[in-house]
């Protein structure tokens, strides 16, 4: 009889990660499944604009999660904290673990900041104790966690299917830079998703096409091809969404959109000294938080 490996680590053992923000390129939905989770095909984009996790060992047993966010949980409430529990209970680890999100990317914005630090969380345990798991295997593992935790594992450019599990990846989109802007407005996904009214859809995204703009290297038809359904959702109830893609226009962005189920809007600029003069337009105008950020290759870089 073998014997059972024990995985362990000694205290103090630290790992420090990036945890990149996403955005969508495209956003359709397809169809509900019985268990009501929506069938969905998105174009997926990695960000610069990261989280930073610092994951570590200590003396005594249990999870503690620390954030700079006094608003967000601390305990196994937190998606990293989650996935730190979902690996230690498979692989027995008996270890005390501390992590420590520094937080940057907005929080219910639609940018996937809890799902980047869960998929950040998934990477450091198991770089951290050996467990050997391949990025495939952890994405397995990640969609208990939430539908776009696997992709967080993956990042760069990538088409989701299903519910966000089946991933392929994409070339990466030509250079350019990327202005964010999150209003003032609480957006709830579930209720989001629970208004959608499949069958009054004025139309769905040409993600093929978006697709084929990407793998030609176009920036400028991969931008004018962007789509959100959910837009039909948020934008009538929070205007500002619409306001604020409006003004991204102004400013010169290839085009405009809302990220996710928002409230979040990116706009896509061809350089960066364009989109600074858009973020400052953008600040002027008051419409809420902005940052200039950049596609990322990497989730971790």
């Amino acid at each position: 009889m073998s014997e059972e490996r024990v995985f362990t680590a000694a205290p103090g053992d630290t790992i420090v990660l990036n945890a990149a923000a996403k955005i969508n390129l495209g956003l359709d939905v397809t169809g509900v499944r019985e268990d009501g989770y929506h069938l969905l095909r998105m174009v997926m984009q990695s960000l610069k604009l990261h989280d930073r996790l610092l994951v570590r060992t200590k003396h005594a047993a249990g999870i503690r999660v620390k954030t700079n966010r006094s608003y967000l949980p601390e305990d196994e409430n937190n998606l990293a904290g989650r996935a730190v529990r979902l690996l230690m209970d498979e692989f027995k680890i008996r270890d005390g673990l501390y992590v420590d999100i520094e937080k940057h990317i907005p929080s219910s914005a639609g940018l996937a900041g809890g799902s980047s630090d869960a998929a950040a969380a998934l990477i450091g345990v198991n770089e951290l104790f050996g467990l050997g798991l391949s990025r495939a295997e952890l994405q397995e593992r990640a969609v208990r966690i939430g539908a776009d935790v696997p992709y967080c594992i993956m990042g760069g450019t990538a088409l989701a299917e299903g519910i966000g599990e089946k991933l392929t990846p994409l070339p990466a989109l030509p250079e350019c830079s990327i202005v964010l802007v999150k209003p003032p407005v609480r957006v709830s996904t579930k209720a989001v998703y629970q208004e959608l009214d499949m069958a009054r859809l004025g139309g769905h995204p040409r993600i093929d096409d978006q697709i084929d703009a990407i793998r030609s290297g176009n920036l400028e038809k991969t931008a004018s091809l962007c789509g959100n359904v959910l837009e039909s959702v948020t934008v009538p109830m929070h205007p500002v969404i619409d306001a604020i893609k409006k003004k991204m226009m102004e400013c010169g962005a290839l085009n405009a959109m809302m990220s996710g189920s928002g409230p979040t809007v990116f706009g896509i600029f061809r350089d960066t000294a364009q989109a600074r003069a858009a973020a400052d337009v953008m600040q002027k105008g008051r419409f809420g938080q902005v940052i200039v950020t950049a596609p990322s290759l990497s989730p971790q870089s």
